[in-house]
């Protein structure tokens, strides 16, 4: 199999991004999961920018790597100087990293607008910045910046810059788009060309404000590319970066190569949400291969075919990269939705058991609920249709009271009445407000039986009102996710009364709890 370099810019490039920021502690941390992972490269900043990055190669200097090599960033020398005075060529020097890789100037536009300078000026601090770094020990890659643009501008010039780094002992020359703005025939035809010209080996860096830079960074790696630059889930400047998880999970499944050493796809799921949360973003569950949702399933149809063939409306095992399929249940399920659900919790229900708590979902879900984020409820939906299933409790009635009091403000109590196995069991709580309060009161009537519910906490309290034109009689929907030292768990209650809403989701994720999650 072809091996292709992975060169992962997440610690530079996609700090770039708005709203995504890394301290050096966050890079290391970052730094040392693609090196498990196995990518060829990590780019780790910009040394003498910034604080962070001089701190982050300090550290990796002294650590070791077992697959990855650091590479510290910079550009070409000063315009009329050359690299041995130059304070960014001495800051790349001073970083202590095997790999530096500098950007140049490709497009004219550039040269004589930007750097206000003269296209053999150009070339000259191209060949000697490169060869500077080169003669003092340093393996360089050399990225074009704006290649594809300037190649339009100037085919000849284009490549006379690539050629004037290769003069100067780059190791790999790197067509950059730098502004996203080419298409995948246009990378096609172009990389053709610079091929037959150069006879060096190239990569590729490309970004996403067409929406093309993964597509354009696999085409490339077709037309011969041997190195792809990119980040973890994209982030990058403007629209981003190529998604590097995308794409070595296309090269390995789905085109032959080789990008990682064996076995280590199946952590590209933990990777990209480690990734986010050390970001401290939420990640997209809608991306490509690791999203949660890119196997979910969610139409009737769908799942029944999946229930006959996993292959029917998947494209790859979702285990290969340590993601999984999942069925969503919603008011567009069907038979199969339920059946799914019911073996995942291990429910033994019949045809015309799932048949009514599908038409109950159905219903439900025209009045406001939404069973998509709350499987405990759907669960329990199904369990109370076993044969032979007893509820833990069974509510009687509550209520609930909130007033202001002098000197001590906004009260609330509640009262709760249940029925837990034959005896009628009457508490009363207080709480910081009427939720709490009827959470406490119920916690109270239970506890005696059931000891364990000490270990359940609510992690989350969601309330969305549906229909806000409605003023003050909107219906209101509440989820409640609730967690112990195993499981997690969601459920959903909706209604004109919010405190009704509540208490259905509450009650949902006490019986879940106490009957299902263990």
């Amino acid at each position: 199999m072809t091996l292709i370099q992975i060169y992962d810019t997440t610690l530079r490039d996609g700090t770039q991004s708005e709203g995504f920021t890394l301290s050096s502690n966050d890079k290391i941390r970052i730094a040392q999961k693609l090196d498990d992972i196995g990518v060829a490269f990590i780019e780790g900043g910009w040394p003498g920018s910034n604080p962070k990055d001089v701190e982050f190669f300090e550290r990796a200097r002294d650590m070791q790597w077992k697959n990855a090599l650091i590479a510290a960033f910079g550009s070409t020398c000063r315009v009329k100087g050359g690299p041995e005075d130059d304070a960014n060529i001495k800051a790349l020097l001073d970083s202590q990293t095997p790999v530096c890789t500098i950007f140049g100037k490709t497009w004219t536009l550039h040269v004589k607008e930007v750097l206000q300078t003269t296209t053999e000026d150009n070339l000259r601090i191209i060949e000697q910045s490169v060869a500077y770094l080169k003669a003092n020990g340093k393996r360089v890659i050399y990225d074009a910046e704006h290649f594809f643009d300037g190649y339009k501008a100037d085919s000849s010039y284009a490549l006379e810059t690539l050629q004037a780094a290769i003069r100067g002992g780059a190791e790999t020359v790197v067509l950059c788009d730098t502004n996203g703005g080419t298409m995948p025939w246009d990378v096609e035809s172009i990389i053709r060309v610079v091929k037959e010209a150069i006879h060096h080996p190239f990569g590729i860096h490309t970004h996403n404000d067409s929406e093309c830079a993964v597509v354009n960074s696999l085409t490339a790696i077709r037309a011969g590319a041997m190195q792809v630059q990119g980040t973890i889930n994209g982030v990058g400047e403007r629209c981003g970066n190529a998604n590097l998880v995308s794409i070595m999970a296309d090269l390995e499944l789905k085109m032959g190569y080789q990008c990682l050493p064996a076995g280590k796809l199946v952590h590209l799921y933990e990777l990209s949400h480690f990734v986010a949360e050390v970001a401290n973003l939420t990640p997209d569950e809608h991306l490509p291969f690791v999203g949660k949702s890119a196997f979910a399933h969610k139409g009737g149809v769908h799942v029944a075919a999946m229930r006959r063939s996993a292959q029917s409306y998947q494209h790859i095992e979702p285990e290969k990269i340590g993601n999984k399929m999942r069925v969503v249940v919603s008011d567009l399920s069907g038979r199969g939705n339920l059946l799914s659900k019911a073996e995942e919790h291990g429910v033994e229900v019949e045809g015309e058991e799932v048949v009514g708590v599908l038409n109950d979902i159905k219903e439900l879900e025209a009045r406001g609920f939404s069973f998509e984020a709350a499987e405990a409820s759907v669960a329990m939906m199904l369990k109370r249709q076993e044969y032979g299933y007893k509820p833990p409790f069974e509510l009687i009635d509550f209520f609930v009271n909130v007033e202001h009091r002098d000197k001590r403000g906004i009260f609330a109590e509640a009262m709760v009445k249940v029925r837990v196995q034959g005896e009628v069991l009457h508490t009363a709580a207080e709480g910081n407000g009427p939720v709490n309060a009827m959470d406490n009161a119920l916690r109270k009537a239970l506890m005696g039986y059931y000891p364990q519910i000490e270990k359940f906490h609510l992690s989350d309290y969601k309330v969305r009102i549906l229909d806000s034109d409605h003023g003050t009689e909107a219906i209101t929907r509440v989820l409640i996710d609730t967690r112990n030292d195993i499981s997690r768990w969601s459920t959903v209650g909706a209604s004109a009364n919010i405190i009704e809403a509540s208490w259905r989701a509450l009650a949902d994720s006490m019986e879940y709890g106490l009957m299902v999650a263990h």
